[in-house]
């Protein structure tokens, strides 16, 4: 499971986050991006993270997960639209060239303390 990694790695940037001036100070909220098509699971995240995150400094913080979508963009007629399965053709024109424009996320956007 590498969501547990993630977990890891979000707690020791957020814990790197905050200024040395204000330890000791409690992390109320984390929230992150993950878009559909990172490979993230949510559920597997949270869990990890509540697991990870025991006797850290973001310990007891809530771990807020934004799904991103995974958006699309035809390069021939600059149609937009979002995939619900597997695309290889633009749903508008039918033109092969496409471009993944969102879904790949996986970033802290922001931290609450």
């Amino acid at each position: 499971m590498h969501e547990m990694g993630i977990a890891m790695q979000i707690i020791e940037i957020a814990a790197a986050s905050i200024p040395e001036a204000m330890k000791p100070v409690k992390v109320e909220k984390i929230h992150v991006n993950v878009g559909k098509l990172s490979a993230v699971i949510p559920d597997n995240l949270r869990f990890c993270f509540e697991v990870a995150s025991k006797g850290t400094e973001v310990d007891g913080a809530e771990l807020c997960i934004q799904e991103i979508p995974v958006v699309a963009r035809c390069n021939d007629c600059q149609f937009n639209w979002t995939l619900d399965g597997p695309a290889f053709r633009c749903t508008s024109c039918q033109s092969g060239n496409i471009q993944v424009l969102s879904g790949q996320e996986l970033d802290i956007a922001s931290i609450e303390v």
